[in-house]
């Protein structure tokens, strides 16, 4: 780019030119101050002149062509001043009225004589810098045509650069604050991932250890059941095993407060599951909330996992019972709705919508209910995890959720569902009782530290007509798997001194054909899955209808 210089004297000459021959400028000589005011006007990329050279008339006509710049333009000029200046001031700036005539010129840069070659190098590379910058701006305003206020913007955002190039000390400092804040910010993140962490740890020991008796209540109580010759307690075996049944889902949602949880995603009728809530909800909700329905009529099956689609229900209708607390309406209903915007595909949704007459959402907040942790309720009395969880199982199901509300009139809360695809729908399972037919020649050795849940299962597999040796821990399981191979190995996943994925891992090595079934307390089985890949996993608690049909599957294969 071009550099005009005017009436250098002396060394100046010398100088100026071994500069710019440094920053590859290119330097034309202007022999008087019409002639700079003509290069001025035809384009340049800035001027390097002497003070003394700009009387009235040369300031006048450079104030007039600095004033009239296009508004993305803001030439430089690098003022040579006199080898004695002014008085200045005990900094080295010039003392006030000095500057008053170069003001004129907008963007200017005063050097001292006698000229310093690195100074003045420097503010050349500054000045070409800057200009090219300029000329990159106007190229993109006038490729993206952009209006009047946003030309105002981009020009106040060039000044700003420019001014942070002149400004090294501010430029350093704010840049400090900068990473001061952000560092804060990643230590909050830190904490804040640990704190969550440490969550999912204790919550997936309690679920584990839980799950495990749960597992032995629940078999105990199926072999009552098919034991018991007495119909009182064969009617109390079936209630203790309801209670059973409840209590894995509550392990199941005490998981969703540390990790997504591995849904069961089927074709469900969801008229028929929030028609069997009705006594539930009754229960909930309390005598001073009525509940409502409105189902549409032939409603097609939905894509979800029925409990926890159910959990989501009940979490929403408890919500809308709080926010009504001198009692209230809450209503279900379905519908078959559209969509082809926002968050999902265009298409048909099974819509779940739960309504209340209760406060209603402050405007201001209700773009923030699903996030986790975000709560309206007093303290002690929300966790804020609930509406999240909901929004999570929705979109975890193919579809997502929505809430509109109108303060003081109430909340209206939809959980839109993927329709059932056809061939899933057709390939449904029957729901009738399954057959265990008996395998006395089929042996099973079973591996699990806990002794209360490996007697129950061994004796499971015996009353299924299976041969059963067990181990307590995966080193006597892996001796007694070598002294004979089984033709069923059944392990627990969490053991202490060598855990489920070592003991397959070894097994596999001796036999790679072997069937093997992973048994886990952990409500995400992927983390079974993972380790085993294609294996089976049997989720912990399970029944022995469940047990049957998988020691069966994996014999077959």
């Amino acid at each position: 780019m071009q550099v005009l210089v005017l009436a250098p004297h002396g060394d100046d000459g010398r100088i100026i030119g071994n500069a710019l021959n440094a920053v590859g400028g290119q330097g034309q000589a202007c022999a008087d101050a019409a002639q700079l005011l003509a290069a001025v006007r035809a384009g340049a990329a800035c001027a390097i002149v002497e003070k003394e050279s700009l009387n009235a008339s040369v300031l006048d006509g450079l104030a007039d062509w600095v004033a009239a710049q296009e508004p993305w333009s803001d030439f430089s000029f690098l003022v040579m001043e006199p080898a004695s200046p002014p008085a200045r001031a005990a900094n080295g700036a010039a003392a006030d009225g000095d500057h008053g005539a170069c003001d004129r010129l907008g963007n200017v840069t005063l050097l001292q004589r006698p000229l310093r070659e690195d100074v003045l190098r420097r503010a050349v590379t500054t000045a070409l810098r800057g200009r090219g910058r300029q000329y990159e701006a106007r190229a993109a305003l006038h490729r993206q045509g952009q209006s009047e206020e946003s030309l105002r913007l981009f020009n106040e955002t060039l000044e700003t650069r420019i001014a942070e190039r002149t400004h090294a000390l501010a430029r350093a400092n704010d840049r400090l604050m900068k990473e001061i804040r952000e560092r804060e910010r990643t230590q909050s993140a830190l904490v804040q991932s640990q704190k969550m962490e440490a969550i999912g740890q204790l919550t997936g020991g309690l679920a584990h250890d839980f799950n495990n008796l749960l597992n032995v209540i629940m078999g105990s109580v199926e072999l009552i059941q098919r034991t018991s010759s007495d119909d009182r307690l064969r009617r109390l075996a079936l209630n203790a095993k309801h209670a059973v049944e409840r209590g894995a889902k509550l392990t199941s949602q005490l998981l969703a407060f540390s990790r997504s949880q591995n849904l069961d995603l089927r074709p469900t009728d969801i008229n028929a599951l929030l028609a069997g809530m009705r006594e539930l909800l009754g229960l909930s909700l309390g005598p001073t909330v009525r509940v409502s329905t409105d189902f549409a009529p032939e409603l097609p099956l939905a894509t979800a996992d029925a409990n926890q689609l159910e959990l989501a229900v009940l979490n929403l209708c408890l919500n809308a019972r709080d926010a009504m607390p001198a009692g209230g309406e809450v209503s279900l209903a379905t519908a078959v709705r559209e969509s082809g915007e926002g968050d999902l595909p265009a298409g048909r949704y099974i819509v779940v919508a739960v309504k209340d007459t209760g406060t209603g959402i402050p405007s201001r907040v209700l773009n923030k209910v699903f996030d986790p942790f975000f709560t309206t309720k007093p303290v002690g009395k929300g966790t804020g995890l609930g509406l999240s969880q909901v929004y999570g199982i929705a979109r975890q199901s193919g579809g997502t959720a929505r809430v509109t509300s109108v303060e003081g009139h109430g909340t209206v809360v939809e959980i839109w569902l993927a329709l059932a695809d056809p061939a899933a729908v057709d390939g449904m399972p029957s729901t009738d009782a399954v057959a265990h037919p008996k395998a006395s020649a089929a042996s099973v050795l079973v591996i699990d530290d806990d002794a209360s849940v490996r007697h129950l299962i061994v004796e499971c597999l015996q009353i299924l007509g299976y041969e059963v040796r067990q181990a307590a821990d995966g080193e006597e399981g892996l001796a007694m798997l070598e002294e004979q191979q089984p033709d069923l190995l059944m392990v627990d996943f969490v053991m202490p001194k060598m855990n489920g994925a070592e003991v397959i891992e070894r097994a596999r090595s001796l036999f790679p054909d072997l069937p093997i079934i992973l048994a886990t307390g952990y409500a995400d089985a992927q983390v079974g899955g993972t380790v085993l890949q294609h294996e089976r996993v049997l989720q912990k608690p399970f029944n022995l209808d469940q047990l049957a049909a998988m020691v069966s599957e994996a014999l077959q294969r």
